[in-house]
């Protein structure tokens, strides 16, 4: 069951056509693996993932001083999180993250469902997961530059 502090209100965030998919991916992988996943990241604005993607490119120290790396390779728009498409997700081991977890028992759950897990891509992101419905990053900023959104959402 979705932790209802933290994971909750992260996917009730995601594109309407996929948040529940996602709910009974992640309750089957909780159930089968005897897990708890925390969704760490669902929905993200374009705003907010350009902000990222200048970390440790144009941004290289946090307000703390704090040294920041690159995090992700996606520009605003071309991530399946700028349409609430995609989820992050981490197993929490006694109160604490375990990034090093085998996302590959996650992987072939996502499989059932048609969910694209980046544990199988050549530049591995483990933690992600998503829902494409067939269409490219590149095909859903069209469609949101066109104004193609219903409810703050691409149509698709």
């Amino acid at each position: 069951m979705i932790d209802s502090k933290i994971s909750k209100p992260r996917t009730d965030k995601l594109h309407p056509l996929v948040k529940e998919l996602f709910v009974v991916f992640i309750d089957e992988c909780e159930r089968q693996l005897g897990i708890t996943l925390r969704v760490t990241q669902g929905l993200r604005t374009i705003e907010e993932q350009n902000e990222l993607y200048s970390y440790g490119r144009t941004k290289f120290k946090d307000a703390k001083g704090n040294k920041l790396g690159i995090v992700t390779k996606a520009v605003g728009g071309l991530s399946f999180h700028n349409y609430g498409l995609a989820i992050d997700v981490v197993p929490m081991v006694d109160g604490k993250p375990k990034w090093d977890y085998d996302y590959t028992k996650l992987a072939t759950i996502a499989d059932k469902y048609g969910i694209e897990s980046g544990v199988r891509w050549k530049f591995k992101d483990a933690p992600h997961f998503q829902i494409t419905d067939g269409y490219t990053t590149k095909q859903l900023l069209e469609k949101y530059n066109a104004g193609e959104v219903e409810n703050g959402y691409v149509k698709i």
